[in-house]
């Protein structure tokens, strides 16, 4: 017996992670087809057609609509002792390449965006410790050195507002690794006994300035604790929100100083991009196929007959073939 269907606009990527092959987590499958999950390779997750997709084809040409692993576990799946005797060939006609854009419905947030109007009188920007406290972001790294190992006195006056803060570590961040030696040694290891989450290196062993300053900024909460009421400095965990040991979050950041709620994703364009070297800087995009798949069934007339009865008795007309596009029985030949 031989089935053959047609497909057009096949998608061949998936976007979730886990199997079909598995039961459903109670929260379901989770989304990697966001911007920030795209940057992981594992992430982009081509899908071909398998043996699995023959099958969960067959069942639903007979009318089983269960899960395909449902359907196997079951004790009246169709397909228990014909599994073996099944063969399949792909034969793609075309296959292209379009940047689709791919909605999330999990309620994810911008990573760099916020809503409502900016809280410029929050106390932790009006109070008096607050220009000791911030103005440790405006040294150079000599005099945040000096600060760190010497407790030698801060004076800047800069302004004090959320966006100005959250400018002035977006600069911070961008500023290159240095050597680990001398005086930005002693202090990046001062910095290290005070705080174990710290994380000051890079892979080649050169010193981060972003940690260095973010974690200047809490030795500066514990040294200003002394003279002031640092409460409202603080988060509900007793740190700055928005800003770790290592880096910050501009959406954390700005939540607490924001009248609005964090801006939700609502999708993004599925694109993929690797530098790979000889070749540059590659895009991988989702890919649609257009073609034919050919099911042989090594079966007796008899059980092919039976076969092609429930087929045209459930009268599917078109289904998924993977996910999404457009698939459905161009032939069936009985002999």
């Amino acid at each position: 017996m031989r089935i053959i269907i047609s497909y057009e606009a096949s998608w061949q990527n998936s976007f979730l992670d886990g199997s079909n092959d598995q039961k459903l987590p109670k929260k379901g499958r989770n989304f990697v087809a966001s911007m920030t999950e795209l940057r992981k390779k594992e992430s982009y997750q081509q899908r071909n057609i398998s043996k699995n997709t023959v099958m969960g084809v067959l069942s639903r040409l007979i009318g089983d609509q269960r899960k395909l692993y449902q359907a196997r576990a079951s004790n009246n799946y169709y397909f228990t002792d014909l599994e073996h005797v099944i063969s399949f060939e792909n034969k793609p006609k075309t296959l292209n390449h379009e940047i689709t854009y791919i909605r999330n419905m999990k309620g994810s947030t911008d990573q760099n965006s916020f809503t409502g109007m900016i809280k410029v009188n929050d106390p932790i920007f009006q109070s008096d410790y607050s220009q000791e406290f911030w103005d440790i972001l405006s040294l150079d790294l000599n005099e945040l050195c000096n600060f760190i190992v010497n407790n030698t006195k801060v004076v800047k006056r800069k302004p004090l507002d959320p966006i100005s803060i959250l400018n002035r570590l977006e600069t911070i961040k961008k500023i290159k690794p240095v050597d680990y030696n001398g005086l930005i040694k002693k202090a990046s290891d001062r910095l290290a006994t005070s705080f174990e989450r710290y994380k000051p290196l890079n892979k080649k062993g050169q010193q981060l300035m972003l940690p260095m300053y973010c974690s200047a900024l809490y030795l500066q909460m514990k040294r200003l604790e002394s003279h002031y009421d640092m409460s409202t400095a603080k988060s509900k965990r007793g740190g700055i929100s928005g800003i770790s040991n290592n880096g910050f979050t501009p959406k954390d950041f700005m939540d607490k100083y924001t009248t609005g709620a964090k801006k939700c994703i609502f999708g993004n364009p599925y694109v993929r991009e690797e530098y790979v070297k000889g070749e540059g800087k590659i895009k991988h995009t989702l890919t649609k196929a257009n073609g034919q798949l050919v099911i042989n069934l090594n079966i007796d007339f008899a059980k092919a007959k039976e076969l092609k009865n429930m087929i045209d008795y459930a009268g599917v007309s078109s289904f998924y073939l993977g996910k999404k596009g457009l698939a459905y029985v161009s032939e069936i030949s009985v002999r």
